[in-house]
C-alpha cells in the first residue's frame, strides 16, 4: 500500500512539475513573469497596512497567488518550479489521498487575493488536484484600492500611481463612488497636475485661498465628470476596448488643449470638448 501513495505521488509531482516546465518556457516566449506575487514587493509599491486577525476562513483556492517568502518557487499557477520540493510535496500529496485533515493554511488577504505565508505545499497539492476551496487562518491587510486576482506584477507600477493619486487627492473618501482606472502611464500624474491647476484658476475665479479639497471635489464634479458622462452616453469606448473612460478624459484634455494652442480656437467646456473629440473618433 505504501509503495502505491508513493507511485501515485511521484506520478502527481512528476506531472506538476512539467507543468511548471511549460508555463516557464511559455514566459520565456512571451517576456511575461511567471512568479507569484511577492507579498514585500506588493507592500512596499501599494502602501497596504494590517494585517489584523480575521479568524478561520474558507477560501477560493483561485485567488492565493502570492507568497511571503517563498515566490520564486512556485510559479503563478502554484505549480513547484524546484525539484529539491518534491519529499515535501509528495508527503502533502499523500495527506489528500489518505484523507487526512491537515491544519489551516496561513494567508495574509490584500482585497480580493491573498499571500500564503505558511503551508505553500498545501495551496499548491490542493490546486493540482483540483481542489476548490482551502481552509485558512487569514490576516487582512488594509488597501486603497480593489485587487482582484486578474492583477499581474506588471501591473504593480501602475497600481502604484493610482494609491499615490488616492494618497494625494484623497478622492476616495470624498467621492466614495469615484472609479479612476488608466491605462496610460503617467495618467494618475497628469490628473494632479490637472487638478493642481485648477486649484489656481478657482482660485482667480472665487478670489480667495482654495483648499485642497475643495480643488479636487470641484475638479471631480465639474471637469472630470461631465467628460465621462459624455463618453459613457456615446459608444466609443466600444472602439477602443482596451482604454477606459479615464483614459479617454486625458485623450479629450490633450485634444482641447490641442486646438487653443495650434489652431487658435477658444478654450471649449469640458464637455463641448469631449463631444468634439469623440465626434471626430466615432
Amino acid at each position: 500500500m505504501s509503495d502505491h501513495f508513493h507511485s501515485m505521488t511521484r506520478a502527481d509531482f512528476n506531472r506538476a512539475r512539467f507543468k511548471s516546465f511549460i508555463n516557464q518556457v511559455f514566459s520565456v516566449l512571451s517576456g511575461k513573469r511567471n512568479n507569484l506575487l511577492s507579498y514585500d514587493e506588493v507592500k512596499e509599491k501599494l502602501r497596504i497596512g494590517g494585517p489584523i486577525y480575521r479568524g478561520v476562513k474558507t477560501v477560493h483556492v483561485e485567488q492565493i497567488i502570492g507568497s511571503l517568502n517563498r515566490y520564486h518557487e512556485f510559479d503563478s499557477a502554484f505549480l513547484p518550479k524546484e525539484d529539491q520540493l518534491a519529499a515535501r510535496w509528495q508527503k502533502v500529496d499523500r495527506a489528500f489521498y489518505e484523507d487526512i485533515h491537515l491544519p489551516p493554511v496561513v494567508l495574509y488577504k490584500v482585497g480580493e487575493i491573498y499571500f500564503v505565508v505558511d503551508g505553500h505545499h498545501r495551496v499548491s497539492v490542493a490546486r493540482e488536484q483540483g481542489q476548490i476551496f482551502i481552509e485558512a487562518e487569514v490576516r487582512e491587510c488594509a488597501t486603497r484600492i480593489n485587487i482582484t486576482p486578474a492583477i499581474r506584477p506588471e501591473d504593480l507600477e501602475m497600481l502604484g500611481s493610482k494609491v499615490d493619486f488616492l494618497e494625494r487627492s484623497a478622492l476616495d473618501k470624498t467621492r466614495p463612488d469615484a472609479d479612476i482606472h488608466l491605462t496610460i502611464p503617467d495618467g494618475y500624474t497628469r490628473m494632479l497636475e490637472h487638478i493642481a491647476v485648477h486649484k489656481y484658476f478657482m482660485g482667480l475665479d472665487f478670489k480667495r485661498d482654495i483648499s485642497e479639497q475643495e480643488a479636487v471635489e470641484h475638479w471631480y464634479d465639474t471637469v472630470y465628470m461631465p467628460i465621462v458622462n459624455v463618453v459613457r452616453g456615446s459608444a466609443i469606448l466600444e472602439e477602443f476596448p482596451d482604454k477606459t473612460e479615464a483614459d479617454l478624459y486625458l485623450w479629450t484634455l490633450d485634444h482641447q488643449h490641442y486646438l487653443s494652442r495650434e489652431e487658435g480656437l477658444p478654450l471649449q467646456p469640458p464637455e463641448t470638448a469631449a463631444k468634439l473629440f469623440i465626434e471626430e473618433n466615432e
